[in-house]
């Protein structure tokens, strides 16, 4: 797979969907990081792995996925040589915690979840070093009772700052200080205690002076009475906090102890965050597991391009088993190019193990290569034309593809003179072919269509498009191929129909009538005339018997065997065996071994039927109206086979 691929596919949009929904940042750079790969048993094994999440979030959507980034920095802190804080151990505390948690989660949805429950029951116990850091700290802080010194050192410092509390409010109490003090409110400064002394008594007290008033009026003193016992206070605060950091390097250690427990634990958090990440993405998406095949056959079944959401129209295709070739035509807006990325970007999900936006039973093969060709590749840098741009990576495509690859072209040819394009659209597709790559393409030029339909191993396929709604449908006919619709588009929006007639004969060198009728007889016959999609018979397919060809009778409706097309019988047959058959509103003969029977004209329309209704022309059967009632001078009918 190359960078191209992922960036015209949008593979990368796919993964950073899925990344939100990762709780930790190394799970969502996991997400991001995933490449498909081409080993059937390892993909099959993670498609089995994201149903099972799936079942378990159908559950409970409520996965006990800790954090982890902090984790890691801890491990690597301790590893340094430097002690975890207490506060650094409360995280530590939760993390192990919660490892215990997702083995009781798991083993509670070991019924549902076989293989995705047994990664948790491979984190070993740590429930001794969990009760050790819960002994030792307490609210964040090492607990007073971590050690016996250190309950000591807490008590005597309790008991000093008491102390010196009691001795300051004696002090303010006293008689000595009684017109020396600005207030009887005892101030502290960097944790030292201190009497508000006015300036002029400062020689009075003896003491530090550890800070002034902002206006200079005001010292505050630490009396020496108080400074012996904060002398004492200090020491004994040194000593609680090197038997702190003490009891810390302890703990840290004991933790060193259980790095590999904790990374295993790590590992294994990391994993869920991944698989309920994509679990999600694909609940939300209501994506099926496909089936992989490495015959390169693809069958899709209503897929859906997963960034559409609600407007992706169901996809539906199956490919491969006698053709290696697709040539996609219709119009512009119809969906090809839509089509090519569906088929691309799901190819890549399964082959990153993630389940498609699809029916189930849906099968996807497995490629080595996916080479694109899609959009318009200019370079500005390279001043080269769209046309070159885009014939610099054909080129590429050309030297590294083989038979495992896939092959997405659009619009193969465009950009240049129509002829040589088509030209080298055809011998590009050929080379491909004979390369052995599995081919998918758009095109607008009737000789490729002309070509797929001759060529071995190709076959065409069109984007349906409603007339009446001037709309395309989005629906991927096989074995049809389709027109870009221009002449049935200006005719329906009111174009003169001579004009559209002249037209269609300068491009398909044979006449066409585009005459308007509205006559709702014709409306309900061609909403019964219904394409039916084309099925492509496999070696192992029954060869059809021969049967003997039946007598036709006007307003049958039969089927033209080479191209699929629905008409009614007009007249015949002739000494030739050849039919007069209206094909839509065009009138064609064709020979009765190119016909078969569709619908039995009785089927469709009562005895007394009047079928000029359908063959003739409104204004035909006005005129004929007229001369049967009386004979209208200068005004004669004309056949109008």
């Amino acid at each position: 797979m190359n960078q191209q691929t992922f960036d015209v596919l949008g593979y990368y949009d796919i993964l950073e969907e899925i990344a939100l929904y990762a709780k930790t940042t190394l799970g969502k750079n996991t997400v991001r990081a995933t490449v498909p790969i081409h080993h059937k048993r390892q993909i099959e094994q993670q498609l089995r792995e994201v149903e099972e999440g799936v079942r378990i979030l159908n559950i409970s959507s409520s996965v006990p996925i800790h954090t982890l980034d902090e984790m890691q920095l801890y491990l690597e802190q301790a590893k340094k040589g430097l002690y975890i804080r207490a506060d650094q151990f409360t995280f530590i505390l939760s993390f192990l915690q919660h490892c215990t948690k997702l083995k009781q989660f798991m083993k509670d949805k070991e019924y549902a979840a076989p293989h995705v429950s047994l990664y948790a029951m491979s984190i070993p116990e740590v429930k001794e070093l969990d009760d050790e850091i819960q002994r030792v700290i307490r609210h964040s802080q090492v607990d007073d009772y971590a050690s016996s010194d250190l309950a000591y050192l807490r008590r005597q410092l309790a008991i000093l700052k008491e102390k010196i509390k009691d001795k300051a409010h004696q002090l303010v109490k006293s008689k000595r200080f009684a017109n020396m003090l600005q207030d009887t409110l005892i101030a502290e400064r960097n944790g030292r205690l201190a009497l508000s002394v006015k300036r002029e008594y400062r020689s009075k007290v003896q003491g530090q002076v550890l800070d002034t008033s902002a206006s200079g009026a005001t010292l505050f003193i630490e009396p020496a009475e108080l400074g012996s016992i904060q002398s004492e206070i200090e020491l004994l605060a040194i000593a609680e906090e090197q038997e702190t950091e003490r009891i810390l390097y302890e703990l840290t250690e004991k933790l060193l102890s259980y790095e590999q427990t904790i990374r295993m634990a790590i590992e294994t958090m990391h994993h869920y965050d991944v698989l309920f990440a994509k679990a999600q993405f694909s609940r939300k998406m209501k994506c099926a597991a496909p089936i992989l095949t490495e015959d390169f056959t693809i069958d899709l079944k209503e897929a859906r391009h997963p960034m559409l959401g609600e407007k992706a129209v169901p996809l539906s295709l199956s490919f491969g088993e006698s053709h290696h070739a697709l040539v996609i035509t219709g119009p512009n807006t119809g969906g090809k190019t839509v089509t090519l990325k569906t088929i691309g970007l799901l190819t890549l999900m399964a082959q990153s193990g993630l389940p498609i936006p699809a029916k189930e039973g849906s099968r996807i093969s497995i490629f080595h290569h996916i080479f694109v060709d899609i959009g318009d590749g200019q370079s500005i840098e390279q001043n080269l034309s769209t046309f070159s741009s885009r014939l610099v990576n054909i080129i590429e495509i050309l030297q590294n593809t083989n038979d495992r690859s896939l092959v997405l072209l659009d619009e193969l040819g465009s950009g240049t003179d129509p002829g040589e394009g088509m030209a080298l659209a055809i011998v590009i597709l050929e080379q491909l072919y004979k390369k052995g790559a599995t081919l998918l393409a758009t095109t607008h030029y009737s000789e490729m269509k002309e070509f797929a339909d001759a060529a071995e191993g190709f076959i065409n396929a069109t984007m349906e498009f409603d007339l009446e709604t001037l709309q395309p449908t989005y629906r991927l006919l096989l074995g049809q191929s389709g027109r870009s619709q221009a002449f049935q588009i200006a005719n329906k929006l009111g174009l003169h129909p001579q004009l559209i007639e002249k037209a269609h004969l300068l491009t398909y060198k044979q006449s066409h009538s585009y005459t308007n009728e509205q006559n709702l007889k014709e409306a309900q016959y061609e909403k019964q005339i219904v394409i039916n999609k084309y099925a492509r018979q496999t070696s192992e397919s029954p060869k059809p018997k021969k049967e003997q060809v039946p007598a036709f009778k006007m307003g049958d409706n039969v089927k033209l065997t080479e191209t699929d097309e629905l008409g009614i019988i007009y007249k015949g047959p002739d000494s030739g065996g050849q039919y007069i058959v209206q094909v839509q509103k065009e009138k064609r003969s064709i020979n009765q071994k190119r016909l078969k029977l569709y619908i039995r004209a009785e089927e469709l329309y009562p005895e007394d039927y009047d079928f000029d209704i359908i063959f003739k022309s409104k204004e035909y059967r006005k005129v004929s109206h007229q001369q049967k009632k009386k004979h209208v001078e200068d005004v004669w009918l004309e056949g109008e086979e």
